[in-house]
C-alpha cells in the first residue's frame, strides 16, 4: 500500500463518527438514511463522512432503486492491520533489544 493510500486510510479512521459508521456497517450494508439515525447530525453530514470512507477504500457504495447503500470493505481494514503489525513488530523488536542490552 502506498504512503498516500495509508494516509487516506488512517485519516479516515481518525474520526470517531467514521469509526462508528464502520462499526455499524459490520452488521451488513445500510442506506444513508439508516446510518444517519445513529448520529445527531444531518443526513448530508453523514454523507460527507461516507464520502471520506469511500475515498479511503473503507466502504463501497452501490445504488438500489433511489437509495445509496454502503458496504464495509474488510480488505482495507486488513491492510491497515497488516501495516500496524509490521510497524509494531519493528518497534517491539527494538525495545526488546534495548531491554536485553541494559540487562545483559
Amino acid at each position: 500500500m502506498r504512503a498516500a493510500e495509508l494516509d487516506d486510510l488512517f485519516g479516515a479512521l481518525a474520526d470517531p463518527t467514521r469509526r462508528e459508521i464502520l462499526t455499524t456497517l459490520q452488521q451488513g450494508e445500510a442506506p444513508v438514511h439508516q446510518l444517519a439515525t445513529h448520529f445527531a447530525m444531518s443526513r448530508p453530514a453523514v454523507s460527507k463522512h461516507l464520502a471520506v470512507l469511500r475515498d479511503a477504500g473503507l466502504v463501497r457504495e452501490h445504488k438500489r432503486g433511489r437509495e445509496n447503500f454502503y458496504v464495509l470493505q474488510r480488505d482495507a481494514l486488513e491492510e491497515a492491520r497488516a501495516w500496524l503489525a509490521l510497524f509494531w513488530r519493528g518497534k517491539l523488536g527494538a525495545l526488546k533489544a534495548l531491554a536485553e542490552a541494559e540487562n545483559g
